[in-house]
């Protein structure tokens, strides 16, 4: 494994830090026109539990 051989300064690490975003997460609405919820893409929806039009999930 790899280890320093010197010590990172205090402004460095933070520069290195700075990088670390969060991200929106994706959502898309609901195919099912009469829900319309938005759920993650290539999900089941958790309202009516519809994916590609079909009945998957019972709710």
């Amino acid at each position: 494994m790899a280890v320093p051989k010197r010590k990172m300064s205090r402004s460095n690490t933070r520069a290195r830090r700075s990088q670390w975003k969060t991200t929106v997460p994706t959502l898309v609405s609901c195919e099912n026109r009469a829900c319309g919820e938005l759920k993650p893409p290539h999900a089941v929806c958790p309202t009516c539990g519809q994916y590609k039009g079909r009945q998957v999930v019972g709710v």
